[in-house]
C-alpha cells in the first residue's frame, strides 16, 4: 500500500514536470529553433521561393492599387470640380515639366 502511493506520488510528479517541460518548450519556441538547424539547403530554398512570391505580390498589389488611383483621378478631372480639378492639372502640368527636364 505504501508502494504504490509512493509510485502514484512520483507519477505525479513526473507528469507535472513533463507539463512544465512542454510549456517552457512553448514559449521558448523550441520547435523554430529545431527548424533552423535543420537542412540549410531547404530552408535557403523555401526562404528564396516565399521571397519570390513576396515580391510578385507586392508588386501586384501596388499595380492595382496605382491603376484605380490613376482611374479615379480621371474621373475628378473629367467631373470638372474647379478647385480639385485645378489641383490636379497642377500636380499634372508638375509631373510632365519634371519628365521633360534632362539633366
Amino acid at each position: 500500500m505504501f508502494l504504490k502511493k509512493e509510485k502514484i506520488q512520483q507519477i505525479n510528479l513526473l507528469d507535472k514536470s513533463i507539463n512544465k517541460l512542454n510549456k517552457m518548450l512553448q514559449e521558448g519556441n523550441f520547435v523554430e529553433l529545431t527548424y533552423l538547424l535543420g537542412n540549410r539547403k531547404e530552408i535557403i530554398i523555401r526562404n528564396l521561393i516565399a521571397g519570390i512570391f513576396r515580391g510578385v505580390g507586392i508588386g501586384i498589389g501596388v499595380t492595382i492599387i496605382t491603376a484605380i488611383l490613376v482611374f479615379l483621378l480621371q474621373k475628378i478631372v473629367k467631373l470638372n470640380i474647379p478647385i480639385i480639378g485645378e489641383y490636379i492639372a497642377d500636380i499634372v502640368e508638375i509631373v510632365e515639366r519634371g519628365r521633360s527636364f534632362n539633366p
